[in-house]
């Protein structure tokens, strides 16, 4: 019987009335196949995957599929965003066997986990030949199949092991200058991203050329990440009318999204967009900030709060089938409806056009050009068609808000609230919104009250009150990233000590020091078929290169040697082995920390706060800050108090510069 109805996940509640016998990934599940000695099918997917929800349709609600599952496998269905160590076990199986990944991942392995066959997507038919081919092999030529089991699983044992170059390696900040300059051949200079269909937003990837741009006086790479942002909040991709980022466009200039929003795309492209006004002041980034958390406090945070993970790519459309876009799509007949007198001047600015045309008559929102230059061409003042734009998106959003809304994964998963939580603080440096600290700050409570245990884990998801999966490194490390950033903000140095609990606790439990890497699940879990060590950064950064940031960090709050030393040992067994510059780009940016550039600011005295938030509101990505308004015994801070002044010390390559009383000075030497 299909078991998925005992389960909270949101995509596995979808399955729950399936014909199919799903159980979830459990103790229980294993046990029975390795007694019945049966062939699993394990099927992983996530509640936003509109591919996911093709193949259950056609397939896994069928009964005839159904029964040719049932017969001869025990089917497991796997949430990816719940059980990101057993998504990613199979995923480099897949990849093994097909040079190629994605969402549905679908693979049968012997009862002991070991993989023999696996792939993507699939069509009714051809799933359902390849299932009995499987059987029948693994009936008659069972020694052919558990060969092939053993070799494969060798693979993936491979690409898990992390070669630990234990001679030492000098960080030489100008080996990553090749890399941009090998990784600037792949830029599209008209859309900005990378020249490829479908393209992926890849906020640590702009993170870092930001910053490589502004320390390196790069104008040209700066031009470009400042051409990528101001694309991507033109295209379909950002929701002007509501705000929140689509997951990626199927098209190479950010048009049509694949409609999902998911909640760590949105906390990361917050800390880029406010990184990136720091600098330029750009009223376009910051009306993308504003309308995206305001999206996010509306629509994905609960009254706890918390954070829930995603909205999903397909909704309900006038014909009441789920259809992916339907929501947020437009015809030309209700635009002229909704728009009135100006639908021609509304159609010069979002394109209602070949140019912004998708298909069947559906219109998907794209500026490609300026405000100013369609105000010029009308001539009418900009102000006037800023206006008239507001007045646009509202009478939108309330025709839209009629419309049945895509579905919501209503989960909390512990390392996307804590990107989403840097993400409000990150926006509260920029714009100076207290509001986006208040939500930050609750969403901090949040995680300290649900899910850290007494015991001193964390776990990795929460749902109706209850939180059942032990946490994973990626859960750790950005929790210790935003309680750090919100001691960037307040000087509350609890948020520092907190950090410090959960690094030590993951440097005991994940902390493998033949590798020198972390491993992607604690050692008090029960151990996949492989060991998994994130390393390539990818849509989210990698838990290692996170932790090497924290490390480097915590080092210098707290004089701790032993971080510095981790944090230095995985970026020296990095960048030698650095071929694609985009899937190290959190690395190349730790890298940037150990240079000559990187200072250290400490501000001592009354005004230390209002002092933080002015500095906070500059762009300074080489500057660790702390500070205090009282006596401190944390370590970096340790004597440097005293009552009725404000000191300032800058320290470069642990050297610190005499005392300073003139901010205006400190600024300078800043930047």
């Amino acid at each position: 019987m299909n078991l998925l109805s005992q389960e909270s996940s949101p995509y596995l509640l979808q399955h729950a009335n399936n014909p199919v016998h799903w159980k979830a990934w459990n103790a229980y599940s294993l046990a029975e196949a390795k007694e019945k000695n049966s062939l699993i099918i394990i099927s992983i997917g996530y509640s936003a995957c509109h591919w996911c929800h093709v193949m259950e349709h056609e397939s896994f609600e069928d009964q005839e599929v159904a029964d040719v599952m049932n017969k001869s496998f025990i089917n497991i269905k796997v949430d990816r965003e719940e059980r990101p160590d057993v998504d990613a076990v199979y995923m480099k199986a897949v990849q093994l066997m097909t040079r190629r990944g994605g969402w549905p991942l679908n693979v049968v392995t012997l009862s002991d986990g070991r993989p023999i066959w696996g792939g993507t997507y699939f069509r009714k038919q051809d799933w359902m030949e390849t299932l009995g081919q499987l059987q029948e092999v693994y009936r008659s030529s069972p020694e052919k199949v558990l060969d092939y089991a053993e070799k494969l699983h060798q693979g993936i044992q491979s690409m898990s092991f992390i070669d630990n170059k234990k001679a030492e390696t000098t960080l030489n900040q100008e080996d990553l200058i090749p890399l941009v300059e090998k990784w600037k051949r792949d830029f599209d200079w008209d859309f900005g991203g990378m020249s490829r269909a479908p393209k992926f937003m890849m906020p640590n990837n702009y993170h870092f050329l930001l910053r490589f741009a502004f320390q390196k006086n790069d104008m040209k790479l700066f031009d470009f990440v400042n051409l990528t942002l101001t694309k991507m909040a033109y295209g379909g991709i950002f929701d002007t009318v509501d705000g929140g980022f689509s997951r990626y466009s199927v098209d190479n200039k950010w048009h049509v999204p694949h409609f999902e929003k998911m909640l760590y795309d949105n906390g990361q492209l917050i800390s880029l967009y406010s990184d990136a006004y720091k600098l330029t002041k750009n009223t376009l980034y910051k009306e993308v900030i504003e309308k995206t958390l305001s999206f996010i406090e509306r629509e994905l945070m609960n009254s706890e709060g918390g954070f829930y993970c995603a909205l999903d790519a397909d909704s309900l459309n006038a014909e009441n089938h789920l259809e992916e876009g339907a929501f947020y799509v437009w015809k030309i007949p209700e635009l002229k409806t909704i728009i009135g007198e100006d639908f021609d001047l509304f159609s010069q600015v979002f394109n209602i056009n070949t140019f912004g045309l998708w298909e069947d008559g559906n219109y998907v929102l794209i500026q490609n050009q300026s405000l100013e230059g369609i105000a010029q061409r009308n001539t009418i003042e900009v102000s006037t068609l800023e206006g008239k734009k507001k007045i646009w998106e509202q009478k939108l959003y309330i025709e839209r808000e009629k419309r049945s809304k895509p579905r919501l994964d209503d989960k909390c998963l512990t390392s996307w609230n804590a990107i989403m939580l840097k993400g409000f603080v990150d926006a509260y440096k920029a714009l100076e919104n207290e509001n986006y600290l208040v939500l930050a700050l609750k969403n901090a409570d949040f995680i300290i009250k649900n899910l850290w245990s007494g015991e001193g884990n964390l776990f990795h998801n929460y749902k109706n009150e209850e939180s059942s999966i032990n946490g994973y490194l990626e859960d750790y490390c950005f929790v210790i990233s935003a309680f750090i950033s919100l001691y960037e903000v307040t000087f509350d140095e609890k948020w520092l000590h907190f950090a410090k609990q959960l690094t030590d606790y993951s440097l005991e439990h994940f902390y493998d020091k033949k590798s020198g890497f972390f491993a992607f699940t604690s050692n008090l879990d029960e151990a996949l078929i492989t060991s998994h060590f994130e390393t390539e950064d990818n849509v989210i950064p990698a838990s290692n290169s996170v932790m090497g940031k924290n490390l480097f960090q915590l080092s210098i709050y707290f004089e701790n040697s032993n971080y510095e030393k981790v944090s230095i040992r995985m970026l020296q067994n990095i960048i030698p082995i650095i071929e694609y510059p985009s899937a190290y780009s959190n690395w190349m940016d730790l890298a940037m920390n150990n240079s000559e550039q990187n200072k250290e600011l400490a501000i001592c005295g009354d005004s230390a706060v209002e002092d933080c938030q002015k500095i906070n509101s500059f762009y300074f990505p080489n500057v660790v800050l702390a500070g205090t308004k009282k006596v401190s015994n944390l370590p970096f801070l340790k004597n440097r108090f005293t009552e009725n002044v404000t000191l300032f010390y800058l320290c470069q390559n642990k050297t610190c510069s005499s005392p300073s009383t003139d901010f205006k000075e400190i600024l300078s030497n800043l930047i």
